[in-house]
């Protein structure tokens, strides 16, 4: 007996962009024999499942996706390209939507469309078979796909419902309806296509965080590798300003890291021997030897990319609402009908021609037209609408979840906060603030550091004249940087360097104590070794953050922040802005807080980070700020293009109003269509008023619809409880002081 091979399948599936195409494949793939296990994820177009080949080859499992409308191509292999491994081959998704199968369909309907039109206005006797060679040609691919759902398991899918709606329209005389229909359907699909494979694309970037070479020490000497090859103990010199190839711990040397792209924290971290560090991070100053404790397939890059993978592929698939609605209603529309039509002659003798007639009308009557379009037209206006606000949403199914949250998580370095440190606290403890400001930014006038780089913006900005330095500026790292003045040496530096050079007064101390309280970052003036002055710096929360909150409360909304800054930082903050805090989380651990929320409703997350990816993956709706990474913006599901806070609110809002439109639609196109119903059983409705109900339901939906294009964030202002918000975005009874936020200092 032959022995029973089970073999794992891995297949990119090109067109495949929305959770109704994944349920469809599915569907028509556990109905082989020999296929289990079955994994699809439609955001990165991958499908994996376990074939048993004396059973099913692989050939008949390419063949039963083909004939549902997608296109199959084999995965690299396991041991291919690491990079390819982690992102998979993009091969096929860089084609250009018009060389896509979808995309040609469009294309064509089109130029027959406008083709139609101008035979039309030129010679109309011959304009109704145009429209109908483009209908036909519109309808075509789509019937086969509807054809191929019925036979493999889903059998009144959205293309059942257009094949339907269209051939309906044709057999009618409507084929200049029906022609229209199937293209608005077709770049429905291809805009799907198009924003599914963006997000993709989007996910490659990570991959430049981590360089390609790193200098590693092998035999004596420094060469350079490529980071990939780097096996665990290797040890690397990272130099100032490269970035980190690999996790790993330092052995030798001391210096400081930006890891605002792994981490989230605002300012650079001292690392020094024993110390951990992370791949992508950036070295500020300072040689540093590494030993690799993570390899490249394993370190906390490539650990993002595969929680961004899985988030994405876990995320419950949301079924388009028509397609959900059309399970139910198409075979009951039908099966109507077809009562109407049997019943009474074959019972009750009633006249044959009289009651297929009424079933006939009742067919027309039931015709799909109002409600396919029911939601994609509100849907598209209110997309429209965001988008003139600077809302961008990645379609609508983020649309309508977004009116369904519970929760808003928020990061808070460049999403809460500016994501820049700025001057907050000057106290001069000899002369006056601007002489002290002056010495620091004269010292710090050629750094890169972020703190530095904001003494010296605080100082330009007040027009204050610099005194002159004598030689270079000279870093100490992780301590401070110095340079002689005419009055001597002057150092700029962290309290523990201060404390080092002698001991700090219990004044002084206390004062650190308080700002350090308020999440801010103290640097000591010295001028030898003696304190000469304090300047505190923190990133400040965004102008419209504490406003934004509120309003978002008042429409009944959890915030809380999510954040890998420090503990103290993130209260101060906090507590500042009125919401909870969660700190110190690494992307694994912001993951975790996701899945917590999530068990209370519909989360939404907002940041802006590459540690965000991950967070905004696996919550129900993902929001970046348009200042974001590439990553942050490809992973969302929606953009707030001018960086607001307040954006949030208007989201939400602008998600509710559409979930009403929506409702209100689908109650239109029934609701007449139940009055046309009982009209027809009762012989009042002839063939052409049924055609009628059906046509001014489309209308009277498809102006409905429009009037989400006039929204101006005004429901964004209404509260949960019907409170009236005032302009800063507050009850009117709990006006928070926006003092603080309009000048950007602290207290």
């Amino acid at each position: 007996m032959a022995a029973e091979v089970d073999n794992a399948l891995k297949l990119r599936v090109e067109g495949m962009d929305c959770g109704a195409c994944a349920i469809k494949i599915e569907n028509g793939l556990k109905r082989l024999p020999g296929v289990t296990e079955i994994k699809v994820n439609y955001g990165l177009e991958a499908l994996s499942l376990v074939l048993d080949e004396d059973r099913t080859s692989r050939s008949s499992v390419e063949d039963r996706i083909r004939s549902l409308g997608y296109t199959p191509h084999l995965m690299p292999d396991e041991g291919a390209d690491a990079e390819k491994n982690s992102t998979g081959d993009r091969g096929v998704s860089d084609r250009a939507w018009w060389q896509t199968r979808k995309g040609q369909l469009v294309i064509g309907a089109g130029v027959l469309l406008g083709l139609a039109f101008i035979i039309a206005t030129v010679v109309p006797a011959i304009a109704e078979w145009v429209y109908l060679a483009a209908a036909l040609f519109g309808i075509l691919p789509i019937l086969r796909r509807a054809i191929a759902g019925v036979r493999h398991g889903t059998p009144f899918s959205i293309e059942t419902l257009m094949s339907i709606a269209a051939i309906g329209a044709v057999a009618l005389g409507e084929s200049a309806e029906a022609a229209i229909v199937v293209f608005l359907f077709a770049v429905g699909e291809i805009l799907e296509n198009v924003a599914a494979g963006r997000a993709r694309a989007g996910i490659e970037s990570l991959m430049k965080l981590v360089p390609r070479v790193a200098r590693c020490e092998r035999d004596g000497a420094v060469t350079e590798v490529p980071a990939d090859e780097l096996g665990i103990d290797d040890i690397v010199v990272v130099r100032p300003g490269d970035r980190v190839p690999s996790d790993g711990e330092v052995i030798d040397g001391k210096s400081e890291l930006d890891e605002a792209p792994v981490t989230g924290e605002s300012v650079p971290v001292l690392k020094e021997a024993g110390s951990a560090i992370y791949a992508g991070s950036i070295n500020a100053n300072g040689v540093l030897r590494v030993r690799i404790t993570r390899t490249a397939a394993d370190n906390t890059i490539a650990r993002i990319i595969h929680l961004v993978e899985d988030a994405q592929g876990s995320k419950a698939p949301t079924a388009r609402f028509i397609d959900r609605f059309s399970a139910y209603y198409t075979p009951a529309a039908m099966a109507v009908s077809a009562f109407i039509m049997v019943v009474p002659p074959m019972f009750f003798g009633a006249e044959w021609s009289i009651w297929i007639y009424r079933g006939l009308a009742t067919l027309l009557i039931a015709c799909p037209c109002a409600l396919v379009i029911s939601t994609p037209a509100a849907i598209a206006s209110g997309l429209a609408a965001g988008a003139r606000r600077g809302l961008l949403v990645k379609g609508g199914a983020a649309l309508e979840i977004l009116g369904k949250v519970r929760t808003v998580a928020f990061d808070k370095t460049g999403t809460l906060t500016v994501g820049q440190p700025r001057v907050t606290d000057i106290i001069a403890l000899e002369g006056d603030e601007a002489e002290l400001l002056a010495k620091a930014a004269a010292v710090e006038g050629g750094s890169s550091h972020p703190l530095g780089e904001a003494i010296v913006e605080e100082a330009a900005q007040r027009g204050l004249e610099l005194p002159r330095i004598f030689g270079g500026a000279m870093a100490i790292p992780g301590k401070a940087v110095t340079a002689r003045l005419r009055d001597g040496f002057v150092f700029v530096g962290s309290p523990r360097y201060a404390a080092e050079q002698g001991d700090l007064t219990p004044e002084l101390s206390s004062r650190l104590e308080t700002l350090e309280a308020e999440g801010k970052t103290a640097v000591i003036v010295l001028s030898g070794k003696r304190p000469i002055g304090v300047i505190a710096l923190r990133d400040e929360p965004r102008a419209d953050a504490a406003s934004g909150l509120a309003r978002l409360n008042a429409l009944g909304v959890r915030t809380v922040m999510l954040t890998g800054d420090n503990r103290r930082t993130a209260g101060a903050i906090a507590r500042e802005l009125g919401l909870e805090a969660k700190a110190e989380l690494l992307p694994d651990a912001k993951l975790a807080e996701i899945a917590k929320l999530h068990e209370h409703g519909g989360i939404a997350m907002v940041g802006d980070g590459i540690n965000d990816a991950p967070a905004l993956a696996a919550s129900s709706i993902g929001i970046a700020m348009g200042s974001g990474t590439d990553v942050a913006l490809a992973t969302a599901d929606a953009a707030l293009l001018k960086n607001r806070v307040m954006g949030v609110a208007e989201l939400v809002g602008l998600s509710r109003a559409t979930l009403g439109n929506i409702w209100q639609n689908i109650a239109l196109a029934l609701g007449l269509k139940a009055v046309f119903l009982i009209t027809t059983l009762t012989g009042v409705t002839t063939l052409w008023m049924a055609i009628l109900a059906d046509t001014g339901a489309t209308v009277l939906v498809t102006v409905n619809a429009l009037r989400l294009l006039r929204f101006r964030g005004e429901d964004a202002h209404q509260g949960a409880s019907g409170d009236r918000l005032n302009k800063n975005g507050a009850v009117d009874a709990h006006v928070p002081s926006q003092e603080l936020h309009q000048t950007g200092r602290g207290t």
